[in-house]
Order: structure tokens, then C-alpha cells, then sequence
């Protein structure tokens, strides 16, 4: 009862280990980081399951929580790698990993649910097959086609332009002078008063037509 209580209390703190230390297991951290968006949540579509995989393709890995087979390591969330090799269930994927001075290449299996194409490289595959399409068009022509016109040219300024006004009179506005109106207190000053009826003088300046 109480005297056990009392001997509870009396043990020393240090014999429980250090409670101040942080956990450091392989999911450390990723209460917000693995966590799925908003209706996002349950079982995972069937079309997750129905997308094809080349090796040599560009794929973003994005762990998904409702999968925890072949999850990723969470420094690996968010990064874009190439696939280097496709299993039954999951795909190899080539990441780069920067470590102080050099660059790693770090290559790991991941499972379909965790990877996603990447777009990274979408307007340069796009921009190829443009370039195709002019080389065949050109070829079939008879034409030689100069290679500087299917690189990128930078954007120039915009050309020049005039502003032209209406043909209305031109009406300039021009603040009023500043002019200090020191309250009517006839009881402590009696010497000075303040007419509010005293017109403003105007500002000189050119008078419209």
C-alpha cells in the first residue's frame, strides 16, 4: 500500500537510465513525414499496381504509410532516382547521396507502392521528340537543317512600344500647400483666432484648356 509507494519514490532516477534521450529507431521522425493527405487515407488503389516500370526511367520515391513492406528509409523520402533494376514486387532505384565532399551513389530496392514517375525530365523527352519529328520532316525533304535551331534560344526583351493618350485634356493634380490651423482657444490665447471661413491659396500650376 502506502509504504510500497513510498519505496517507489525513494529509488534513484539514475537507475531507470537516461528519460531525457530521444528515440533514434529507423522511423524516428516521420509521425508528419509518412503521414498521407487529406483522402488519401485506406486501401491502396489497383491502379498503383497496374503501372509499368522500364529500367533506365526517372522515378520520384514517396513512401506511402498504408504499405509498410519495402518501405524506404526516410532520408530516401522525396528523392528522384533512376531504376537500374525491376523485381516481382518492387524496382531498384539509383539515388546520389552527398556526403561531406563526395557524391555516393546508393542503389535500393523499393516496392511499387513507394515509387512514383517523376516529370522531372518531361520537357527534355518532349523537346527530343520535336527534334526528331524536324530531323525526319527535313531528311524526307531533302533539306539540311541547322543544328543551332533546335536548341534552346533564350527569351529577349519584349519589343518595343508606343503609348499613345486620348485625345482628352490633360489634368493635373497637385497637393495643397500645407497650412497650420492652430486650434481657437480664446481662453488661453485671446490674441489669436482662427477663421475657418478664410479660403486656402491655391497652388500655381497650368490650367487646363
Amino acid at each position: 500500500g502506502c509504504r510500497g509507494l513510498a519505496e517507489l519514490s525513494q529509488v534513484d532516477s539514475s537507475a531507470m537510465g537516461n528519460t531525457r534521450q530521444k528515440s533514434s529507431g529507423v522511423r524516428a521522425r516521420t509521425r508528419d513525414l509518412f503521414s498521407r493527405g487529406f483522402r488519401q487515407k485506406g486501401v491502396i488503389g489497383l491502379s498503383t499496381y497496374m503501372r509499368t516500370f522500364k529500367v533506365g526511367e526517372r522515378v520520384d520515391i514517396v513512401a506511402n504509410a498504408a504499405q509498410h513492406k519495402g518501405m524506404p528509409f526516410k532520408f530516401y523520402h522525396g528523392r528522384t532516382g533512376v531504376i537500374w533494376n525491376i523485381t516481382k514486387r518492387a524496382v531498384g532505384v539509383e539515388v546520389n547521396k552527398v556526403h561531406r565532399q563526395r557524391q555516393i551513389k546508393k542503389r535500393i530496392h523499393v516496392r511499387l507502392e513507394h515509387v512514383r514517375k517523376s516529370n522531372c525530365d518531361a520537357q527534355h523527352l518532349r523537346r527530343c521528340k520535336e527534334n526528331d519529328a524536324k530531323k525526319k520532316a527535313a531528311k524526307e525533304a531533302g533539306e539540311v537543317i541547322d543544328l543551332r535551331t533546335l536548341k534552346r534560344q533564350p527569351e529577349g526583351p519584349r519589343p518595343a512600344t508606343v503609348v499613345k493618350a486620348k485625345k482628352q485634356s490633360v489634368e493635373t493634380l497637385t497637393p495643397l500647400p500645407y497650412v497650420f490651423r492652430p486650434k481657437n482657444n480664446t481662453e488661453n490665447r485671446g490674441d489669436v483666432k482662427y477663421n475657418p471661413k478664410k479660403d486656402i491659396p491655391l497652388m500655381p500650376g497650368p490650367v487646363a484648356a
